[in-house]
């Protein structure tokens, strides 16, 4: 079988980075029903004072490359290296402190459980 015929999108999370905007920048690479896959550059990008994250989906982010500070309400600050992830529970409210000017992160986002 031809792997280009067997594959329905094909890429490399590195390739076709933008300049660095000071923001973050999100690329959907895969959505369905059930989840969405996304890259997300943050080129020393930081939440602005008081904004924050709540979202309704529950969150699984790895840092592929840099490093970057999550911040959680009520919490300590996460400190993350290149290579590690966390789940973000659907409403919990978090912010980005600061990312490195390479802060490359892949996030897949899928539909909250519902309560038993």
């Amino acid at each position: 079988m031809n792997d280009a015929a067997s594959t329905a999108g094909r890429g490399n999370l590195f390739s076709g980075l933008p300049s660095p905007t000071g923001s973050e920048i999100f690329q959907t690479l895969f959505a369905s029903a059930a989840c969405r896959i996304e890259r997300i550059v943050s080129q020393g990008h930081a939440s602005a004072p008081g904004d924050w994250y709540d979202q309704d989906e529950e969150e699984w982010v790895a840092l592929l490359s840099g490093t970057a500070v999550l911040m959680f309400e009520g919490g300590e600050p996460v400190t993350l290296k290149a290579g590690d992830w966390l789940v973000i529970s659907a409403h919990r409210r978090h912010r980005v402190a600061s990312t490195s000017a390479d802060a490359v992160w892949l996030a897949v986002h899928a539909a909250a459980q519902a309560d038993s």
